[in-house]
């Protein structure tokens, strides 16, 4: 049994590596059509954001090309959002100052199975939209796809001026080793053992240092990065603050394990690839490394009911379950295939339906911006 265990856990690791990580295209359950969260996201750090490339543009002279890098970029209009948004501020600055606008270089980086074609497919009209915005004397700018991951190295040394990431950096590498005994979980839980925190966090720590030290090779000296990550407040990695959207999941997985449409062994063996680190664990990998120095780090919260506007309550909770199971989809069905994905987020808003006033009402953010050491 142990090794059949062992083996099954295996392959998840496996399917990690190859799946598609949100849900592609533009259809209902797409990324694309349900990343609100992420987007209120972007636009509440954008402040953090427009700090670090405005502090990169004075201490700059004059820079004739300006090399930007999205990591985790996804695929939808987030990504031009963010990107867009930077450029803004860039041009701003040099007109201020009477300067002639430099030629920006933008590379939307993802694993090879995300969909950049429906990036690719915006560009066109993102581009004319945004070119009559800017005026007739901003620079040109060029867009490229860069697919791989962003643990390990994807550009040539000191080639980059400013790079982020927004709410990709808490997906791991891979699944961490040893989760054997998390039973009827799928992440860490106040029920889960005492080593299942801990494997967590020491892959949490192992990926992060990797992605560290690749940008610390990429970015020139005196370059800017931001990133922020799905964390939490709290030092307790089982606080509802960061688990609770996947205690709801794996609620509704054990009630298809209830229901006899999944086994036992199955769910047992499934483990989501993801760690929300406090703001001190982040610090203390950063420090560790001692690539960057830290401008700012800070924890931001974002309430779930500014999530979704005016709508009501239960139009709130199906754009969240869909939120979810936007991210989620690719992971449930490659370790349990696609018979069981509408049952079990039919289970899953219910849940938050009778659930979501009473538990966790807000996420919790926890962004750094940092400045490359020479």
């Amino acid at each position: 049994m142990a090794q059949t265990h062992l083996s099954a856990t295996k392959s998840q690791k496996e399917r990690v590596r190859e799946m598609e990580i949100m849900n592609a295209g533009m259809g209902e359950t797409s990324y694309a059509k349900n990343s609100k969260v992420q987007l209120k996201v972007i636009s509440m750090t954008m402040p953090i954001i427009e700090e670090a490339i405005t502090n990169l543009y004075y201490n700059s002279t004059s820079p004739s090309s300006l090399v930007i890098a999205d990591f985790g970029c996804s695929s939808g209009p987030n990504t031009l959002f963010a990107v867009s948004e930077l450029i803004k501020v860039v041009e701003k600055l040099r007109r201020q100052q009477g300067q002639q606008s430099p030629e920006y270089q933008v590379f939307l980086n993802d694993l090879p199975e995300n969909d950049f074609n429906v990036i690719f497919k915006l560009l066109p009209s993102f581009q004319k939209k945004f070119s009559s915005q800017l005026g007739v004397d901003a620079g040109s700018f060029f867009f490229s796809g860069v697919p791989g991951s962003f643990y390990g190295r994807l550009f040539p040394k000191k080639s980059l001026h400013f790079t982020f990431s927004s709410y990709s950096l808490h997906w791991l590498s891979q699944v961490p080793e040893h989760l054997e005994n998390n039973k009827r979980s799928i992440y860490i839980s106040s029920t889960s053992p005492p080593n299942v925190a801990k494997a967590y966090y020491a892959q949490f720590q192992k990926d992060f240092s990797m992605f560290l030290k690749s940008r610390a090779e990429e970015l020139a000296v005196g370059g800017r990065m931001v990133l922020t990550f799905l964390g939490r407040k709290s030092e307790d990695p089982s606080t509802k603050e960061c688990c609770y959207i996947w205690e709801v999941l794996a609620i509704a997985l054990c009630d298809m394990v209830d229901k006899g449409l999944i086994g036992e062994e199955k769910l047992d063996s499934f483990n989501l690839p993801h760690y929300a680190p406090s703001a001190s664990e982040v610090k203390s990998v950063v420090l560790m490394e001692n690539y960057f120095s830290i401008d700012r780090l800070e924890v931001s919260e974002l309430k779930w009911s500014s999530m979704f506007g005016e709508r009501n309550f239960s139009e709130a909770v199906a754009d969240l379950a869909m939120c979810v199971r936007a991210v989620v989809e690719p992971f449930l069905v490659s370790h349990f295939g696609d018979a069981i994905i509408e049952e079990v987020f039919r289970k899953y808003k219910e849940i938050l339906a009778g659930s979501v006033c009473k538990e966790s009402s807000s996420i919790m953010n926890v962004t750094i911006s940092l400045t490359k050491r020479g």
